[in-house]
């Protein structure tokens, strides 16, 4: 019997890398050693990308199709198509070959075959440099991702990416989480199970443009801290004792120089400059303790991830895993 691999790309405006994808993507599956199908998911693209995702379903055998109601995001369009998927091993990648379709064998095999005997139920990709990209984009990148591994205590190696194969049993542990606010790489590694962490030079887009701008990528880098750390409450509440301590510690001080030299009005400026800052503090935190109510509130609404307005595609792979065509019969 063999084995199954379904591969989500999730698309959001690919119009011009889709075509080059694929024909990387066909290349590679003719060359692996077992069955896959190709799962695309439209995150409500503004251009031309659903209906040449329609072209290519229709075209090839073992491609389907997820078109999203709207934008919701990477992660619910990573969502889309997990749930979708069939096979005991699922693959996501970027469709603008930054995730270069050759590591699927790679990770396939890192899962099958083991060095060291234990049992791999991830194979994972990380890139080991940046090249194409800006500089400044690149070393706050690292940092937000140093910073979010130090504050939520998972260990990401950096320059990890979405690009990943997970077996069936770490799939469905993973479908079966309820939660509305997701980072994957955190959840993967949450959930657990053994994960090979794969190097590999990073490549540039093949067409079109990325759509994380710098502001896009600092945002999802706060979402992810906040989804899988309460630290930032600990720190309040640490910047709040400390500021008690050094306000009373001042009171006293004020108190002993007006009694000795009856000067109650001197170091109004650093007073204000305390009050100035303290009151700031007060603005951050209680901002960010905003953001976890927010998210408590999102939780509670239990709203699905996404929202499909289309599915189609052929279902039948090169051979599904009980080696029968689907919708035909032993004769």
């Amino acid at each position: 019997m063999r084995d199954l691999i379904s591969i989500i790309v999730p698309c959001f405006d690919e119009e011009e890398a889709l075509p080059i994808f694929f024909v990387e993507l066909e290349n590679e599956r003719k060359a692996l050693p077992c069955d896959s199908e190709v799962i695309f998911v439209d995150d409500g693209s503004k251009d031309k990308t659903p209906d040449i995702i329609k072209h290519i379903a229709e075209k090839n055998a073992g491609v389907r199709y997820v078109l999203l109601s709207r934008n919701f995001g990477k992660e619910g369009a990573m969502a889309a198509g997990l749930c979708e998927a069939r096979g005991d091993y699922a693959v996501v990648m970027d469709a603008d070959l930054q995730h270069p379709p050759r590591y699927i064998s790679v990770m396939y095999d890192a899962i099958k075959n083991p060095k060291d005997g234990r049992q791999i139920d991830s194979a994972a990709m990380y890139r080991t440099g940046r090249k194409g990209e800006k500089r400044i984009r690149s070393f706050f990148a690292k940092r937000l991702m140093k910073r979010f591994c130090r504050m939520s205590g998972i260990d990401i190696p950096a320059g990890a990416t979405d690009y990943r194969m997970v077996s069936r049993r770490m799939l469905d542990c993973y479908l079966g989480l309820s939660e509305t606010n997701r980072f994957s790489k955190g959840l993967f590694n949450w959930i657990g199970f053994d994960t090979k962490w794969i190097p590999y030079e990073n490549t540039v887009r093949v067409a079109g443009r990325s759509k994380w701008s710098f502001s896009g990528l600092a945002g999802y880098g706060l979402e992810a801290m906040l989804s899988f750390s309460d630290k930032p409450l600990r720190y309040a509440a640490v910047l709040g004792a400390v500021s008690c301590v050094l306000a009373l510690i001042f009171a006293i001080y004020v108190i002993i120089k007006t009694i000795i030299w009856g000067d109650p009005v001197a170091g109004f400026p650093s007073l204000f400059c305390m009050i100035l800052f303290m009151g700031g503090s007060i603005l951050l935190f209680l901002g960010l303790i905003g953001r976890y109510i927010s998210k408590i509130y999102m939780e509670t609404k239990r709203r699905p991830l996404f929202v499909a307005r289309e599915k189609g595609g052929h279902r039948e792979t090169k051979e599904t895993p009980t080696g029968i065509p689907d919708g035909t019969e032993k004769s």
